[in-house]
């Protein structure tokens, strides 16, 4: 731990301490953030001058000259903040915006329902609890001018990196559309680049998940400048219109049905007493040490089933060959590719976001909020643990083109 992370953690500790011994009827955890957030941009200004207060040092690169006041609505109340300022006016704090990006996204929507008149109380008890103000007409079309603009500029920004794995997941919002709620998809591709990191390269929301959504989201991304030929797997579910929409525009990539899916799938075929013995026999199928060893457990489980359960045996001789297509990339990487499971768990974090909005007022304002999380989540990715050890890639076995398109028929 550095100094000044040893600084702000006895800092903490001693405000925690004096939070605690005060009897007085403040809102102790706003205040307390609003401390906390104080340091943080105290610690981030030194950092970028070189220098702390009054401290003499070879490595300054400017000079303090005051602060200016600045207010920040968060989900515990209008923190008030000063922020530092350089006598050359360079200093500009990354905390608000990042730390407000999704936050922004979340208002809105929720106050885009209660000025539409489609709010209810509990909405409106849970805008005033986030933003810990009010806000007015103008203000909100203000916001979403300035948020969507960057949100925008995002989602359509160049693929300048290869991607030689992608993965494709949806998950469902409810929006109102013309007077009535919708289900609409909100339509998510994750992409795992050259060095091995994972970032969001497409989200969009979407009427549902039919080949033409689907396509227009793979087309955007090749115009973006995402190049078909470099991507060497696409992991997914079975659903027709996404795998349509792969087959036309990635052809010759290899389609990994999620595994995770295809065992749900599978339980679904057979009688409920029969459920949990399929499942550890397609586990054993799945932890298989290459191709061969696997197929061979497939043809013993089909053998086995078709006297038992004749339709399930034949689906499962038709089918098995789709979620074995990781068995072609390098050991190392089949773990995280043969399913959407990773995928899936940020979905989860969106649901946990948006059913705070439980309806959104309209698509816009559906697509802001997963947009907003998308860009959020990507930073994570992008700037933290390196996901796969892309060197292996290189030992990658071309996928036939024949069991490709099988897969995807």
């Amino acid at each position: 731990m550095s100094q000044s992370q040893d600084s702000l953690h006895e800092k903490l500790l001693e405000k925690l301490q004096a939070v605690k011994s005060e009897e007085s009827e403040t809102d102790w955890l706003r205040d307390l953030v609003e401390w906390l957030y104080q340091e943080m941009m105290e610690m981030e200004f030194a950092d970028q001058l070189g220098a702390g207060h009054y401290e003499r040092t070879a490595t300054r690169q400017g000079y303090r000259n005051g602060y200016r006041e600045r207010q920040l609505n968060t989900r515990v109340g209008t923190l008030s903040l000063r922020v530092p300022r350089d006598r050359e006016g360079k200093f500009s704090t990354q905390l608000f915006e990042r730390c407000q990006r999704s936050e922004k996204a979340l208002i809105l929507a929720l106050q885009e329902a209660y000025v539409a008149g489609v709010s209810t109380r509990k909405v409106s008890r849970i805008t005033e609890k986030l933003c810990g103000t009010e806000f007015s007409k103008d203000q909100v079309s203000r916001m979403a001018q300035a948020l969507d603009g960057q949100l925008d500029q995002w989602r359509q920004r160049r693929l300048e990196k290869d991607y030689p794995y992608l993965i494709a997941d949806a998950r469902y919002e409810h929006v109102r559309e013309d007077g009535h709620v919708m289900s609409e998809g909100v339509l998510t591709v994750e992409g795992i680049n050259e060095q091995g990191y994972r970032e969001v390269i497409a989200v969009a929301v979407a009427p549902g998940e039919d080949k033409s959504s689907w396509g227009e989201i793979l087309r955007g991304l090749i115009e973006r400048g995402l190049e078909p030929s470099k991507v060497a797997c696409i992991t997914s579910d079975d659903h027709l219109g996404l795998r349509n929409a792969l087959q036309r525009y990635f052809p010759h990539a290899a389609w990994q049905r999620c595994q995770t899916h295809y065992q749900r799938n599978a339980k679904n075929k057979v009688p409920r007493r029969d459920r949990t013995e399929v499942h550890a026999q397609l586990r054993d199928v799945f932890a298989a040490v290459d191709y061969k060893e696997a197929r061979r457990r497939a043809e013993q489980m089909i053998e086995q089933w078709s006297s038992r359960v004749p339709t399930f045996a034949e689906w499962l001789d038709e089918t098995i060959g789709q979620p074995l297509s990781v068995f072609q990339l390098p050991k190392g990487h089949r773990l995280r590719l043969r399913t959407t499971n990773n995928l899936e768990k940020y979905h989860q974090e969106v649901k946990r976001r948006t059913r705070v909005v439980r309806i959104f007022p309209n698509r816009r304002s559906c697509l802001r909020l997963v947009s907003a999380l998308a860009m959020e989540q990507s930073e994570e990715w992008l700037t933290g643990p390196r996901y796969l050890t892309m060197a292996q890639t290189e030992t990658v076995e071309q996928p036939k083109k024949e069991r490709v398109l099988q897969s995807a028929a």
